[in-house]
């Protein structure tokens, strides 16, 4: 492997991460797990073809920022001001009280009040990568538990750079010594930030301009590149988080024109760069440690996972406004350590805070609690799943004596236009809707729309099905639609009913009951297809001729399929002689054309 150098590394790599990402994803346990173990297998404590997991971690936190970076683009200065109240009310009260909580802890075990201080802070920050990764991956970053926890890692990113200026100040006099002015680093980082916004407001844009103009993908990948790692170099180059410039330069370019250009862009490297530093993690956790100290790294990660839990889920209730059970989702999701414990004990080392056996136990806990996450995470949807939130139940509404000549059962979207149809021309209807939410929204318009099944009799009757004509059947289940449709025909045989019906199997089943069917995107695919023929050069004529040929064949055809819809040797060899009798149909009305000369126009 010496032989081969970093040629050597990318490929064990790429094969470790081809290997088990695929197959823990095969195993439903996520990628993120996947590249964990992938790291502890070529790491030191495994097949050891990479020993050394600092510079790769360190290497690797680049994808940590274009994170970052890509969130950024997601959040325009507006948007974060809204968020201000979140990162900074609710961010700080986790931090605080995490830090207080694991602290008081950490104190039965340690000597003084200093360890047990710096401690509490490293272990009350989340990571950022798994964290955002598992939202995002769960399609979550923009639900109610998913705002919540971004601003709260927003905050740790910004908490991170007084704590790391403090942890020399709690060390040895000669740590003290050695570290930076603090007021001077406060004034360097003020500064930075300020010229990361004024520079971004004013150049960027400017830059990106120029670039575009010059219609070259590979130099606008390299500018992209440009800005996030330029932006990451700057905060670094005065001690702050390089994720925080990335994610500054986001924010800045969030309500550009060029916002969703520069996330293609940076979409690969960022993946790359995540999967390396998750497996970077799972070579830095030490199994040597594992096995000495079993009883305590267990006891460590259940407690810390335990604690940050229920603190996390009560932030959530009071300061986030969650509900129980978006509140126990953010207690998942972000009760691990996170990668900059690394950095944070790493310097506590440095200062004389704790000794190195405590630095590496520390290390272990927080690897094995991020890789924890993902399955603590997993349980609880699954729990949540099998344990689905009551619904208050509602009685049906009572409903007005009156006449209806038509009642519409269910009214969505096919339901509402049928409705306002109906009501252009002054015909009185009903309408009857299951869901109690969209009975309160729609009634906030005016719709005279009651709540309660269809499918029930004694609603049937309340809202007089008896002296309608027309029932008009527009609910999405395909199986309450028959159904309903069932009981109408058998109570109310003098309704006429007429279906919507969700695919020609569907329609089928209501055919079978003597119900008028509808397909609901039949009619809207011809209006597609005929302006697609159109667009094509096909004259306006020609091509409703044609949409109109179609229409008639289809209906004509799904009248012969009815009879043998149960049996499908008989449904498939009707499909196939259909599509070539609609092909020859089509032959015969182009061939009159060829024989005056005009073929081929």
């Amino acid at each position: 492997m010496h032989g081969t150098g970093y040629l050597g590394i990318i490929l064990v790599f790429l094969i470790a991460a081809v290997v088990a990402v695929p197959l823990f994803r095969r195993l439903g346990l996520g990628a993120i797990l996947g590249y964990l173990a992938a790291g502890v297998a070529i790491g030191p404590e495994g097949l050891a073809v990479v020993p050394d997991p600092e510079d790769v971690l360190a290497a690797s936190e680049f994808g940590v920022v274009m994170l970052l970076f890509i969130i950024g683009l997601e959040l325009s200065p507006p948007r974060l001001w809204v968020m201000r109240r979140q990162v900074f009310g609710t961010g700080g009260l986790q931090v605080l009280v995490s830090a207080a909580a694991i602290g008081l802890v950490a104190a039965t075990f340690l000597g003084g009040w200093k360890a047990p201080v710096v401690v509490g802070l490293g272990l009350a920050l989340s990571s950022t990568a798994v964290g955002l990764q598992l939202l995002a991956e769960r399609k979550e970053l923009t639900a109610a538990h998913g705002r919540v926890a971004f601003a709260i890692l927003l905050f740790q990113d910004l908490v991170a750079i007084p704590l790391l200026a403090a942890i020399p100040l709690l060390g040895e006099a000669k740590a003290l010594e050695q570290s930076a002015p603090p007021m001077a680093s406060v004034l360097n980082a003020v500064v930075v930030i300020a010229a990361v916004i004024v520079g971004g407001r004013l150049l960027l844009r400017h830059l990106l301009r120029v670039v575009a103009r010059a219609n070259s993908v590979e130099v606008f990948t390299a500018t992209a590149l440009l800005v996030v790692v330029g932006n990451a170099w700057l905060m670094q180059w005065v001690g702050l988080s390089m994720g925080l410039g990335a994610f500054l330069a986001g924010v800045l370019l969030a309500d550009s024109e060029y916002r969703h250009e520069l996330e293609s862009h940076i979409e690969p490297f960022k993946g790359l760069f995540l999967g390396l530093f998750f497996m970077a993690v799972g070579m830095s956790i030490d199994l040597g440690v594992v096995a000495r100290e079993p009883a305590v790294i267990l006891g460590g990660v259940l407690a810390l996972l335990a604690v940050k839990t229920l603190l996390l889920m009560a932030i959530g209730r009071w300061s986030g406004g969650l509900a129980p059970r978006e509140a126990l989702r953010l207690g998942a999701v972000l009760a691990m350590g996170g990668e900059f414990g690394f950095v944070v004990f790493a310097e506590a080392l440095k200062a004389g805070l704790i000794d190195a056996a405590m630095r590496d136990k520390l290390f272990v806990v927080i690897g094995l609690s991020m890789a924890a996450t993902p399955l603590a995470l997993m349980a609880v949807s699954r729990w949540l799943q099998t344990h689905p939130e009551p619904k208050p139940q509602r009685a049906h509404d009572t409903i007005d004596d009156e006449h209806p000549r038509v009642i519409i059962a269910g009214f969505g979207r096919m339901g509402q236009i049928v409705g306002r149809m109906l009501r252009a021309q002054k015909i009185p209807f009903t309408a009857l809707e299951t869901s109690a939410e969209q009975v309160d929204f729609l009634r906030r318009f005016g719709n005279k729309i009651y709540f309660g099944d269809p499918a029930r009799p004694e609603l049937l009757r309340a809202a007089r099905a008896d002296l309608a004509e027309v029932f008009v059947l527009t609910t999405d289940d395909p199986d309450a639609n028959v159904r309903t449709a069932r009981l109408v025909k058998r109570m109310f045989p003098h309704l006429k009913v007429y279906a919507r019906a969700r695919n020609r199997q569907h329609a089928f089943k209501l055919m079978d009951m003597d119900v008028q069917v509808t397909r609901e995107t039949f009619h809207s695919s011809l209006v597609l297809g005929r302006r697609v023929m159109e667009a094509l050069g096909v004259p306006a004529e020609e091509a409703a001729r044609n949409t109109e040929r179609f229409r008639e064949h289809d209906e004509a055809l799904l009248r012969q399929q009815h009879l043998v819809y149960d049996d499908e040797a008989a449904l498939v060899a009707s499909a196939r002689e259909a599509q070539r009798e609609l092909e020859t149909l089509f032959e015969a009305d182009i061939e009159p054309a060829d024989d005056d000369g005009d073929a081929g126009r």
